[in-house]
């Protein structure tokens, strides 16, 4: 008689654990591998790391359906051999019409707080909504893009997996996709040594490795970078992220195509104003700037040693845009240049991690 009572609860349990085919959902912590240097990643309360739901979003950036005709994913605006950026000026939408600001690399996302040029976004999960939906983006309703997902058994099972249900919506998309943006950390270039080394930071074997191979004329860059009568970029990028958390007007224009962060709160002040974006793996990220204008490296540097143009909200960082920028010597460029050039992390453009699912 046990053993017919035993029977039966392993037949039922074994019922239960295949309605539908579904597995019982697994949340196994996510662990993030922050580099040491690194502020402490905050994670919203509500979508914390889980292995099912990082490898979920990485399925679903890199998913076609998302889009009206299944023709692009995220990925196809932000390639990881461009730092999730876009080689192009202007990204295309499916209907083949550009936009009219160049992608921001996907880089460090989980440290930011605000999203897009413009800041128009608070959070990643707010700012992944948005592409889906832009008519000369993704442009598709998400109503279609659930329906699209939930017709595929294989995703139904992975939203079980990650979240507990297999009743998918943008909130759970959104969330997923987040997911995986928050461990893409780049913190392992030149820089990081450096950057540790001068500020009397351990350094780990491997770093101590890499900063053996930093160059005299890169540490010089270094210094040029950080010195108010040199380059005189510090104000705007410094630290372990690159960059700093506001929007500015770099100079770029004296009156504005796009009002930028002042498209968004229509105050005038805030004209011509962009978020700052990262300078980690800025040797493969772009063209530059908001409009993606600026082709080259040597491009960017010029413009800051003798392209500001002043007008009513230029940055009090800028301090020498009466004088059209820094005015820099020929050498002192290519230094800054060779500095530049340490920021780039070769282990996550190539980190497998990232990579298109198998």
């Amino acid at each position: 008689m046990m053993r017919k009572i035993a029977l039966f609860f392993c037949s039922v349990a074994f019922l239960i654990s295949c309605k539908k085919g579904i597995v019982e959902p697994i949340n196994t912590p996510y662990i993030l591998d922050e580099p040491s240097h690194f502020p402490k990643m905050i994670i919203p309360i509500d979508n914390p790391l889980t292995v099912n739901g990082v490898e979920l979003g990485r399925k679903l950036f890199y998913e076609k359906k998302l889009s009206g005709d299944n023709s692009i994913s995220c990925a196809d605006c932000h390639s990881p051999q461009a730092s999730f950026s876009d080689k192009r000026r202007y990204s295309k939408g499916i209907t083949g019409q550009d936009g009219i600001r160049n992608s921001m690399a996907l880089v460090n996302l989980g440290y930011q707080k605000f999203f897009f040029w413009d800041g128009r976004s608070k959070s990643l999960e707010d700012q992944i909504l948005i592409p889906v939906e832009d008519p000369i983006e993704m442009h598709q309703s998400w109503t279609n893009a659930v329906i699209k997902l939930k017709a595929d058994a294989h995703y139904r099972k992975e939203f079980y997996s990650a979240f507990g249900t297999d009743q998918v919506d943008s909130t759970l998309v959104a969330k997923a996709i987040a997911q995986f943006l928050r461990t893409m950390i780049s913190g392992f270039s030149k820089y990081d040594v450096m950057y540790k080394q001068k500020y009397s930071l351990p350094l780990n074997p491997k770093e101590q490795t890499l900063l053996t191979s930093v160059t005299n004329e890169e540490w010089a860059g270094y210094d040029l970078f950080n010195s108010l009568n040199g380059g005189d970029c510090f104000h705007c990028h410094n630290g372990p992220l690159m960059h700093v958390e506001l929007f500015s007007n770099n100079g770029l224009d004296q009156t504005f195509f796009d009002l930028g962060r002042g498209g968004i709160t229509k105050n005038s002040s805030d004209y011509g104003k962009f978020k700052v974006p990262t300078l980690r793996n800025i040797s493969v990220s772009g063209p530059y700037m908001h409009d993606g204008r600026f082709e080259t490296l040597d491009e960017v540097i010029e413009h800051y040693s003798s392209g500001i143009k002043i007008s009513p909200t230029i940055s009090p960082s800028i301090e020498f845009a009466n004088q059209g920028g820094v005015q820099l010597d020929a050498f002192e460029k290519g230094l800054i240049k060779k500095f530049l050039l340490t920021l780039t992390d070769e282990e996550f453009i190539n980190n497998p991690k990232f990579a298109p699912p198998n």
